[in-house]
């Protein structure tokens, strides 16, 4: 077994900083240290004491000045998306039925699903992202593809065979008996294969008769370790529809609480329109709302009310995605750029160290991942990222004139992107370096 002791300025958190000065929420080393073994980060720490621990003829990477963090985490997106990106559409219903869909039909063909899922993690990896909760398409070929390319590259990664029986196009139709049948096969063959976490996947209530969502229930209800993913309250429209299809309803909300979908293993995108009523709910079941930030701008559904979730008695759990391909860019920290924008837009802030937990350790605790993933600390995943803040001529010239932690991580991410991924280690192996070689 290879041992390698990895060198840099360490950044790791505990908890949620509770405001830009709170140093006791993270761990900072200027000259620290990972020795690394087997996948697992065995030691973190002062490089000197690492050092010491360590076998006399360990290999040493260093990779000075520069800043590691761990692996970032996006908790939504959808990998059959990747074409869509950049789609031009009036809002979300129209974007869905003129180029989603459409392209999602595609993924019936086994060589197109594989196509996509190799492009889908190289891009992964280039942005530093070393676990993902994907949105497959309605077939099973795709849910095979992502699973077997997520194996291939011994990547943590969440992903369900998405369920929809109706309101899309034929070829993205499948039945409840058939979603039934194929979650169950896509969770015996894969659910556990290296880091595969298998999510059950109805895609949203419109997509869903009540049979199918029946079936989704009983899902739950037998696997209940099992990651529960799907969309609501992202659009004033969709709101709409949904409560027509399910009239017996309070609210949107109450459709997937009617069919025990909530819980805290729940991850429900977007959540921009809740009400007090469907936020405590949330609150009370320990579902987790999604922000994401770039597709909610880009199909003008609304601004996420990250603060007011968050500030009030009964706290809504929150976690933080790219959306792609609603999304406009893979890059977590184009992500947290857009979410300090539509805070400043709310009279809030969102200080550079809440955006850097909300990207790990947060992310892994809406994942109920923390003791896997999302932190440097001894016994838990090798999967990190080194950061360079100069990566660009404009960013070294910002550079020039940072003197704190907190500059850096601000600069960072407001103008950092994949060219600020220095190297994306995954398992303790470097990914990025290792795909730009291929």
């Amino acid at each position: 077994m290879t041992t390698t002791l990895i060198r840099g300025r360490l950044l790791s958190f505990h908890r949620a900083p509770m405001s830009i000065d709170d140093s006791a929420a993270y761990s900072y080393e200027s000259d620290g240290a990972l020795l690394v073994a087997g996948g697992q980060i065995v030691a973190s720490g002062a490089y000197a004491a690492v050092k010491a621990g360590a076998p006399q003829d360990v290999a040493e990477i260093d990779h000075r000045p520069h800043l590691i963090v761990p692996g970032f985490i996006d908790t939504h997106l959808h990998f059959p998306q990747m074409q869509v990106m950049a789609s031009y559409a009036a809002n979300l219903l129209e974007w869905l039925n003129t180029y989603t869909f459409p392209e999602e039909c595609r993924f019936v063909e086994s060589a197109h699903a594989e196509r996509i899922a190799t492009r889908f993690f190289d891009e992964m990896v280039r942005h530093g992202t070393t676990t993902a909760t994907a949105y497959c398409s309605v077939h099973k070929t795709s849910a095979d593809a992502f699973f077997a390319e997520a194996l291939r590259r011994d990547m943590r990664m969440i992903a369900g065979k998405v369920m929809m029986d109706r309101n899309a196009p034929q070829g993205l139709l499948d039945t409840p008996e058939m979603s039934n049948d194929e979650t169950r096969a896509v969770i015996r063959d894969w659910h556990g294969k290296g880091r595969n976490h298998v999510a059950i996947t109805p895609r949203f209530a419109i997509t869903s008769t009540p049979e199918q969502m029946e079936v989704a229930k009983s899902l739950v209800r037998e696997f209940p370790d099992l990651h529960v993913q799907t969309h609501l309250s992202e659009n004033r429209d969709e709101i709409a529809f949904t409560c027509e299809l399910y009239p017996e309803a309070k609210d949107y909300t109450d459709v997937y609480a009617r069919y025990g979908l909530l819980g805290p293993k729940s991850l429900f995108g977007h959540c921009i329109h809740l009400s007090e009523r469907e936020a405590d709910v949330m609150s009370e079941t320990g579902s987790v709302a999604v922000f994401c930030p770039t597709s909610n701008l880009f199909l003008g559904s609304g601004l996420f009310p990250l603060r007011a979730l968050s500030r009030r008695d009964r706290p809504v759990r929150t976690s933080v995605a790219s959306d792609i391909g609603g999304g406009t860019s893979y890059s977590m920290l184009k992500t947290l750029d857009e979410a300090y924008k539509i805070l400043q837009l709310q009279g809030e802030r969102l200080n550079p160290f809440d955006s850097f937990f909300m990207m790990t350790r947060g992310n892994a605790e809406a994942l109920s991942l923390a003791d896997k993933i999302g932190t440097l600390e001894a016994g838990t995943d090798a999967d990190f990222i080194v950061l360079d803040m100069a990566a660009t001529p404009a960013m070294a010239l910002r550079a020039e004139v940072v003197n704190s932690l907190s500059d850096e991580l601000f600069l960072l991410q407001t103008m950092g992107d994949d060219r600020s991924i220095v190297e994306t280690y995954v398992a303790g192996k470097p990914a990025k370096s290792a795909l730009a070689a291929a």
